[in-house]
């Protein structure tokens, strides 16, 4: 039987799914997609995954089109912009209309998707980047609704990615020494200089290290460093 914490989790998502459905009415669309951006830390990785939509079983083949025609250009463009960018489908009635207001979105080449969109990039730092999409239909993006739907899109957002560390709290804590330990190695430094600034072995150095990986649920030390930013422990 599911616990009260999962409970809780799914009450959280519904709710989450409910704005991004207001969020996707208030522009016409047809669907919503939450793009996650993974890798930050190491450029050659860099891809946005899709952690929630409504595209229901069509879900992976639409998330697959979506990031297989415009992926790079939204992972290039986060690094640079909070713009939004707006596509045209290929069919007749899918434009994405920003009339008057072009100086304050992007236009991605028209021709790559059937259904025209718009998506809001985020940057939250260490907390996590990415984007709110509206996919299908004949989008009419006022100035007032790019300007309030946008930060309608950074709150959700936020939401998404709090409720997704909640999850991920370690069910044991770190000790202060498997937080010093992560620290110095978030800072740059390798086990051997952790070792002699510490006093310790390279043995126990490595040891708190990988405490510290498998109690965040890491598969690496990096991702491990990365959690403990996220969560908190180290900065």
């Amino acid at each position: 039987m599911p616990g009260p914490e999962c409970g809780k989790r799914t009450a959280r998502i519904s709710s989450l799914v409910a704005r991004l459905q207001q969020l996707q009415r208030a522009l016409g669309g047809r669907n919503f997609a939450v793009l996650r951006l993974s890798g930050a830390s190491l450029p050659g990785a860099r891809k946005l995954t899709c952690v929630l939509d409504n595209w229901g079983v069509h879900s992976e083949a639409m998330a697959h089109n979506l990031l297989s025609a415009y992926g790079d250009a939204l992972v290039n463009h986060l690094e640079s912009s909070i713009l939004p960018l707006v596509w045209n489908g290929t069919a007749p009635d899918q434009i994405a209309d920003v009339s008057g207001f072009e100086a304050f979105t992007r236009r991605l080449i028209a021709g790559a998707l059937t259904q025209a969109g718009v998506a809001f990039p985020v940057r939250l730092g260490a907390q996590g980047n990415g984007y709110v999409a509206v996919i299908g239909g004949e989008l009419d993006l006022t100035p007032e609704a790019i300007i309030d739907l946008h930060g309608q899109a950074c709150q959700i957002l936020t939401d998404l990615l709090a409720a997704d560390e909640r999850r991920m709290l370690p069910a044991e804590a770190l000790s202060e020494r498997e937080i010093d330990c992560l620290q110095m190695a978030g800072n740059g430094h390798i086990s051997e200089d952790i070792a002699e600034k510490m006093g310790l072995s390279v043995h126990t150095v490595n040891a708190y290290l990988g405490a510290a990986t498998t109690k965040l649920d890491s598969v690496n030390r990096i991702q491990a460093i990365a959690k403990a930013i996220r969560l908190g422990y180290i900065r």
